[in-house]
């Protein structure tokens, strides 16, 4: 690859942060107004793992615990995350998400699959399934950079 390449990438991935940033504040805004826009990626990745440890969310998402903990505390006191204590370690305390987490989360992501539906009319499916599987690609090889930092 050339620097061309790297230059185009850097731009494309720029743009797509800055817009998938602003989007991700309107969906979190969508899901409870008090919401952070980061938040939407915690309750989804909740929601896939029930009863997911703090400590591995924090490790998922990429940030300290104190990070995880403040915003886990936001979700709590509105209503979307609980919290149970985990069998296997009195200490730590498993998360789920509260029905109305549940239901404020299926909202928000039935209207990101409008706009993505919006903004993807045209692809083929498999031009679709192959931007996934790139991205992918990218996610996996970030998240292990990050691993070795």
């Amino acid at each position: 690859m050339v620097e061309e390449n790297f230059a185009r990438l850097e731009r494309e991935l720029g743009l797509l942060l800055r817009r998938a940033h602003a989007s991700s504040a309107a969906l979190a805004r969508d899901v409870h107004p008090d919401l952070e826009p980061s938040a939407y990626v915690l309750l989804g990745h909740i929601e896939a793992t029930p009863g997911v440890r703090a400590s591995d969310l924090a490790t998922y998402i990429g940030v300290g615990r104190g990070t995880i903990s403040r915003q886990l505390a936001r979700l709590g006191a509105i209503g979307l995350v609980s919290r149970r204590p985990d069998p296997d370690d009195f200490r730590g305390q498993l998360l789920d998400l509260t029905d109305e987490g549940l239901r404020r989360l299926s909202a928000a992501r039935a209207a990101r699959r409008e706009f993505l539906l919006r903004a993807l009319d045209g692809w083929t499916a498999g031009e679709v399934d192959a931007l996934a599987e790139q991205l992918d690609r990218l996610n996996s090889a970030l998240a292990a950079i990050r691993q070795h930092d």
